[in-house]
């Protein structure tokens, strides 16, 4: 199968848009709705990531991991996943909210097809690093958002 198979989008985050008030931090944060086809048959989970690498921090801001997602075609189902650690030390989604007058930050929505399956809750950095060789596929969308 081709890198170019696997396939995230979003009917609430428009790829290379801003995004809506309703998913940011301080307006409630509502965690979007995210669609992956062309799942690889090699596949044994999926697993999502949102990081910001416009934060002001060293390593950017990462708003989401979830892991243990099936290895299936369609719309993620948050509740069926296990949500991991975020850049806000607690677990889920956590809205864009950059600092004011910072500029426009852009928002990576990664989904990434595993060989193995997650164990645990892992950051996203632990992710990276313990999971590399087992990402069989990846794609993304990137929004925007500023305040």
């Amino acid at each position: 199968m081709a890198i170019a198979d696997l396939v995230l989008t979003s009917p609430d985050i428009p790829n290379g848009g801003r995004i809506d008030d309703r998913f940011a931090g301080e307006v409630g944060a509502e965690t979007p709705r995210m669609v992956v086809i062309g799942v690889p048959t090699d596949a044994i989970e999926l697993a999502i990531i949102c990081h910001d690498p416009d934060a002001p921090m060293p390593h950017g801001f990462t708003h989401w991991t979830l892991y243990g997602l099936p290895a299936i075609d369609g719309e993620v189902i948050e509740d069926v996943g296990r949500p991991g650690l975020n850049d806000d030390d607690s677990f889920g989604y956590v809205g864009p909210f950059p600092p004011y007058g910072h500029g426009t930050h852009h928002y990576f929505f990664w989904v990434y097809a595993l060989s193995r399956q997650v164990v645990g809750e892992p950051s996203r950095d632990e992710f990276l690093r313990d999971y590399a060789d087992a990402v069989v596929e990846q794609a993304r969308i990137v929004a925007t958002y500023s305040r």
